[in-house]
Order: C-alpha cells, then structure tokens, then sequence
C-alpha cells in the first residue's frame, strides 16, 4: 500500500467522524498498516475555500486512526477561533489532513541564524519560550513566504512580540505529507475518465 492509501484513508477517517456528529453513516475506510502505529497529525477544515478550523498533534501520542479522527472533531467543534461546525457547512466542506515527521532542533543563537537555516515551503515550525509554544505548518510558507515574517507571525502566535528574541527561545522543525480531498476527488475522476478511455490515468 502507498501513501495515496494513507491519505485516503486519513480524510475518510476524518470526514467520518465530523459527519457521525451529524447522524451520517461512517465510511468505508481502506485498511493501511501505520494506522494502528503512534502518529501525529493536524487537520484543516475549509468552508467555500475559507479556513473554518485548524486543529492537531506535534508529537505521536496514540494511534494514528485516533489521533485523526480526535483532531478533526477538535478542528470542527472545539476550535475557539471559529463557530462549531453545523449540518449546512458540510456541502462546502473540504477536508486536509497533515501526517507531521519528527520534529528536530534547529541550532541558533539568535534571529538572523535561525532565518539563514529556515527551509521556506519545507519546514513546519515549534518555536518555545516558557510558557509560550506555537506551531505553524509548512502551508502556512504560501501565505507568509518571507522567512522574517514567517517568524515573526510565530511569535505574535505563541503571545510574544514580534521582534522579541531571548537566548532561551527553542525552534524545532518538521515536516509534513499531506492530503486534501480535492486532490483525491480530481484523482478518481481522472482514474475513471481513463478507464472509460481505456487507458492508464497520468
């Protein structure tokens, strides 16, 4: 099985659980191997193409099936930025989930070290100081793809200022695999277009 089996079956999980809040039936979801293993996932909700909930892991903490499908109710029910999500926004509702690799340390003295090692449209980012943590993933480059203001829109996120620099600031990088349900959809279309054709799919 490939990781397209993966992403499916992470957005059916996803999708499922959001819509059995709503008395929909669950969904057959294709069986993968890592899903009984430790992950750590995020997951976006988008209605009409806005963003209406963003909620996940940063480190495995249970199995991956779980930890989805907790993370897509949190993202639709349980984030303070939005309204919780109601029956009429599942027609325009597109889901996107992140798989996050290990995060790893990134070794820097000050701002300008860190933005010299920064990765733009590669590196999700934990920045820490005390109390403070925040996250953003790597989708986030395509809207803040400036490194400084990547960074200093992390900063306003953990609650810090956005010049504030501290000796004791932790960063930590990830990455993600990542699959949205509109890239999905053009695939089975595109698989049975070809089909009907008879030939192969791209």
């Amino acid at each position: 099985m490939d990781d397209r089996v993966l992403g499916g079956a992470l957005l059916k999980l996803a999708r499922g659980a959001i819509e059995l809040r709503f008395g929909r039936d669950a969904p057959d979801v294709p069986d993968h191997p890592q899903l009984d293993a430790p992950g750590a996932t995020f997951v976006t909700l988008r209605c009409d193409g806005d963003l209406r909930g963003c909620i996940g892991t940063l480190v495995p903490v249970r199995p991956l099936r779980q930890d989805v499908t907790r993370n897509a109710l949190n993202a639709a029910f349980a984030d303070p930025r939005f309204p919780p999500l109601d029956a009429a926004d599942l027609a325009s509702l597109e889901v996107e989930v992140s798989l996050l690799g290990s995060p790893t340390p990134i070794h820097c003295s000050d701002e300008p070290e860190l933005l010299a090692q920064l990765r733009p449209g590669i590196d999700g980012l934990v920045l820490s100081y005390g109390e403070h943590r925040s996250t953003f993933l790597p989708q986030v480059w395509e809207s803040l793809s400036e490194p400084r203001e990547f960074v200093r829109e992390l900063k306003r996120k953990a609650g810090l200022p956005a010049d504030f620099w501290h000796a004791a600031i932790e960063v930590s990088r990830y990455t993600v695999d990542k699959w949205t349900e509109r890239e999905h959809r053009f695939d089975s279309a595109e698989a049975s277009t070809a089909s009907l054709a008879g030939r192969s799919p791209r």
